[in-house]
């Protein structure tokens, strides 16, 4: 119940500005029809709506204590006729291939199990020209920046996590992801593999986080 007081807050409102810039970069001019993997509390989709950038969503999510938070925020937009949420496994998703124009996972891919199955599935998902945007956490490059970020990271985040959350190991778990899971190149490359082409990696915050794009 508190997951997107802490994102605002852990992040210094950067999140916001870093769904934002993923909205810059939807495939087209036209509003799209959009997959929104890990959707969580349904940020990313209702971003995108309120931008203009979506004519129709669907959020999938392991979590059904997630979904039944986002789904509260679609009901209160009255956008229940625009967006769908469901509980599904981002490798396994069950859906029809050459359906979507874009599909979008926000921190969430370093929590699938098999990255390069999960790849897989969301460019299989995608029309012909559709796009995958991946937004996901990445360490910066400047030396100085760097090591004060990791002690944020390791030290202070998830103490201020834990307290307020009540889920100490949640925060912790998150900065082991981070600092293990392949950035920059490497994920690019992890992208090539699964199909994507035109892939290009954009560094936001001084590499605190990146989004990734490729193109089916």
């Amino acid at each position: 119940h508190r997951y997107d007081l802490l994102n605002r807050m852990l992040s210094f409102g950067r999140d916001t500005a870093w769904r934002k810039r993923l909205a810059k970069h939807m495939p087209g001019s036209a509003p799209c029809k959009v997959l929104d993997l890990a959707t969580g509390t349904a940020d990313v989709l209702l971003s995108l709506e309120r931008r203009g950038k979506l004519v129709h969503g669907v959020g999938a999510d392991l979590s059904a204590g997630m979904l039944h938070f986002g789904q509260e925020k679609v009901r209160r937009c009255g956008l229940e006729k625009t967006m769908q949420l469901m509980q599904t496994d981002a490798m396994h998703l069950g859906l029809a291939g050459d359906t979507f124009d874009a599909v979008t996972i926000s921190f969430g891919i370093r929590n699938v199990a098999e990255v390069p199955l999960g790849l897989r599935e969301m460019h299989r998902i995608l029309k012909p020209g559709g796009r995958a945007l991946v937004l996901e956490f990445s360490l910066p490059g400047n030396p100085l920046f760097r090591a004060i970020y990791l002690f944020y990271f390791r030290h202070v985040l998830p103490v201020v996590g834990g307290l307020i959350s009540g889920d100490d190991y949640a925060y912790r778990y998150l900065n082991k992801t981070v600092e293990t899971f392949p950035y920059g190149e490497e994920f690019c490359a992890l992208m090539r593999d699964a199909g994507f082409n035109a892939v290009k990696a954009h560094p936001l915050t001084m590499g605190i986080a990146t989004l990734y794009v490729g193109d089916k």
